[in-house]
This record gives C-alpha cells, structure tokens and sequence, in this order.
C-alpha cells in the first residue's frame, strides 16, 4: 500500500513538473536544480557563481529551506529576483517539490530571464526523488564530507548531471582521497560531468562558469 501510494505522489509531482518544464522552455530559461547535504557550501557556491555572471545574465532564485530565511538574505546583495520557500509551513518537508516550485513562480517574473536557481533543502536522499521541472541537478559535494558518499547516497549521483567537488582549498589539511570520490561517483554514474573548485580561492571556477555558460546558450538557440 505505501509503494502503490508514493508512486501516486510521484506520478502527480511528475505531471506538475513537466508543467513548470513547458513554461521554462517556452520563455527559454535554464533551471539548475542545486543539492547537497547541509554545509557543503551550496550558498557559497551559488553565491560566487551569481556575482560571476549576474553582468551577462539576468538570473532568479528559488532558494529552499525548513526555516528561516537566512540564505536568501545572503544571496540579496546580488539585487536579483529572489523567492524563499520554507518547507516548515507545509509540514517541514526535507525536499522541494514541483507544487512548490510552480506555486513560487507566482511570485517570480519569470519573462526575460536566462537562468534560474533553485537551492534545494540540504538533503542527499529526498531531493534526489522529486523532478521539479529542472533542465539540470548539480550535486555539490564538500571534501569535508568523505569520500564514500556516492556509495551511501547512490540515487543522488544518479539522477544528475553535474557534481560539483566543492571546498578544495581544504584538500592540503584533511586526509581526503579525491580520487577514490571520482571513482566512486563514475561508479554510480558513468554519465556524471565532475567539477572540482573552491569558492574560497577561485581554482577551478571558470570551468564551471563556462558549462553553465553553454547550458544557457543552448536553451536559447534551441
């Protein structure tokens, strides 16, 4: 009964997704679906690539949390579109899903705009289930984290096509094996484009910058 009765949630959240898919691809918009677990530096991260791009792109957020508003109260500085959804009020979910996404869209114009970010709930494994109508989920994974979590956490690796090693300015101090984590990730998924960069100190951006670059600029011409 439980199987029969999430596989109804999905099926529903699926056709509301491909919904919010159609809208985005009519106004020719890249959504970036980014997921991590707590503290991975998904905000930096978001926060460096807006203040990189935001002169040649007009970029929104759609920034997910149980509480508080604290993130997008960072991200403000940029003065770029912003809507906070905050799962507690809707029964603390630990993952956005399409219903939430649609419903912030209502607050959100999005006419104009290239690129939307949607900063997901600090969570490895319920994000990972739910299609919000993204075009890509980037998973951002810190070398504080270890290097077996593709292996715990296999759905996450899975379901996406970015993965972003963050925090690598740390690598000289921790007793980290970054190569057993590639290995690990390609395990999971073959497919996984692999981003290796540090917010901190800018090794490895512009390679990042430029993917999202050319996902952008395919969604245009297409």
């Amino acid at each position: 009964m439980e199987i029969k009765v999430l596989q109804k949630v999905l099926a529903a959240n699926d056709r509301v997704a491909d919904e919010n898919r159609g809208m985005f691809d009519a106004n020719k918009i890249t959504v970036i679906n980014l997921m991590s677990s707590p503290g991975s530096g998904k905000t930096t991260l978001l926060d460096k690539t807006i203040e990189a791009l935001k002169g040649e792109l007009k970029i929104a957020v759609i920034e997910g949390d149980i509480q508080t508003t604290m993130d997008a109260e960072r991200l403000s500085r940029h003065d770029v579109p912003i809507v906070q959804i905050n799962t507690a009020a809707i029964g603390g979910d630990c993952h956005l899903d399409a219903a939430m996404i649609s419903s912030a869209l209502h607050d959100l114009k999005i006419e104009g705009l290239d690129l939307i970010f949607v900063e997901n709930v600090g969570n490895l494994v319920c994000p990972a289930e739910f299609e919000i109508g993204e075009h890509f989920k980037a998973v951002v994974i810190s070398v504080t984290e270890g290097e077996d979590k593709p292996l715990k956490y296999p759905l996450m690796f899975q379901v996406c096509k970015w993965a972003v090693i963050s925090k690598t300015d740390l690598l000289s101090v921790l007793d980290f094996d970054i190569e057993k984590l590639r290995v690990y990730m390609k395990q999971v998924n073959p497919k996984l484009e692999v981003f290796e960069l540090s917010a901190r100190s800018g090794a490895g951006f512009d390679a990042w910058l430029d993917h999202i670059r050319e996902a952008v600029r395919a969604k245009k011409q297409g």
